[in-house]
């Protein structure tokens, strides 16, 4: 039944990978771009960063409104998002040095993102059977990684080739994402979701152990209800709370360059071994949500996280730092498209997108806030004490969703 639905998650999969080779071609040389290139202090570049990446979890709310209104509207909505990301590569390239030009592009790429996001994970969930969902995550998720991938190797290759010009990164930026909305267009199906892809009852597999994260789509019911379900207030609050006691993965490598002493030339492998080590297991783990249901995965994510912050603990060394990294990758892969698997089918069809973007609103803006507490603990204790507390707050997280999180007698 997957492979026959298979075509939208792999083309979707297929826009992600050529997005995120154009997103990431840029976000590899900005910071260089803005603090060396145009002379913007790190502080400055940070707020810049800091503001627009909030921004973007807001900005989610009103992509799954769009695509939840009128019905069939996921693939418009999340066209345009794709598009504006696109565009604002070229937006990047004509500000020249001008800091409202820049701040103007930088705005875009994120709304852009912020819109796209929702629709496109509702557009999976209405394309794949439920108790696919984990393995389609996978796939999709894996796609999106090898882009986020190779994005730095081609901008370093054509910083290479050019002397490092960098209005050439965006220039081939901008075309690459232009190539991912053609794909969009040319190759996932528009209009509305077919009934027979959307069924309205599904026996839950016997294998499985939490049927609401397989159960069929509830009934279409008003979009402004959404939320009074209580099985999705549960999934919601409890990614909320434990992305409020998750540190943000740039302390994660700092910390492992502060305690392995790294060359500044080398801290951006820090974040490929984590990518690869999640573009490897994001099929497996999808698959294992699948058949054991995708609340224990979910919270053993979290666990594999917790193990990290432990890990960075002891004394670092080369074998302790790849396991840092490992211990990353097996947090993403068994918790992000996992996550949106075990909320998906418990939303209606007309609602799913803007409940998704709650769903992904709530989370992120709790990790912001996590990040920044650890920053300030940082400041005021030093990292040491302040990695002892993120692990403690992690722990008590993890005791309070397991709590949280429905089970089997929930639905």
């Amino acid at each position: 039944m997957f492979i026959r639905d298979s075509v939208t998650v792999v083309a979707l999969g297929a826009v992600s990978l050529v997005t995120d080779v154009s997103s990431e071609m840029v976000t590899a040389v900005l910071p260089l771009y803005l603090v060396l290139g145009l002379g913007l202090s790190p502080l400055q570049f940070g707020f810049l960063d800091g503001l627009f990446n909030g921004a973007t979890a807001l900005v989610r709310l009103l992509g799954g409104r769009l695509a939840d209104r009128g019905g069939g509207r996921h693939r418009t909505v999340a066209g345009a998002g794709y598009l504006l990301s696109a565009l604002s590569r070229l937006g990047l390239l004509l500000a020249g040095g001008a800091a409202g030009g820049i701040a103007a592009a930088l705005a875009a790429d994120r709304l852009g993102k912020g819109v796209r996001t929702a629709p496109r994970d509702a557009m999976i969930t209405l394309s794949a059977p439920p108790e696919a969902l984990g393995r389609a995550f996978g796939v999709h998720r894996a796609m999106d990684t090898t882009g986020a991938l190779l994005g730095p190797l081609v901008a370093f290759a054509v910083l290479w080739a050019t002397a490092d010009a960098y209005d050439a990164v965006f220039v081939v930026s901008f075309a690459t994402g232009l190539l991912g909305v053609l794909v969009l267009v040319l190759f996932v199906p528009g209009g509305a979701v077919p009934a027979a892809t959307v069924p309205r009852s599904a026996p839950e597999p016997a294998r499985s152990a939490a049927p609401a994260a397989v159960a069929a789509p509830k009934p279409a019911r008003p979009r402004h209800r959404v939320l009074r379900d209580p099985v999705f207030r549960r999934v919601t609050a409890a990614a909320a709370l434990l992305g409020a006691a998750t540190i943000g993965d740039s302390f994660l490598y700092l910390l492992l360059q502060r305690g392995l002493d790294l060359s500044p030339a080398l801290f951006p492998l820090l974040p490929l071994g984590a990518a690869a080590c999640y573009l490897l297991l994001a099929v497996p783990a999808g698959r294992i949500a699948d058949r054991t249901g995708r609340r224990t995965p979910f919270l053993l994510g979290h666990g594999a996280l917790l193990a990290a912050y432990l890990t960075l603990l002891a004394p670092l060394g080369p074998l302790t730092a790849v396991l840092v990294l490992v211990l990353l990758g097996v947090f993403y892969a068994a918790t992000d498209g996992v996550l949106m698997a075990l909320a998906g089918p418990v939303l209606p069809a007309d609602g799913r997108a803007g409940g998704l973007a709650v769903l992904q609103t709530g989370q992120a803006l709790a990790r912001l806030v996590g990040a920044a507490g650890f920053g300030v603990a940082w400041t005021w204790w030093g990292p040491r004490p302040a990695l002892v507390a993120a692990a403690l707050a992690l722990a008590a997280a993890l005791a309070a969703a397991w709590k949280i999180l429905p089970g089997r007698n929930d639905t």
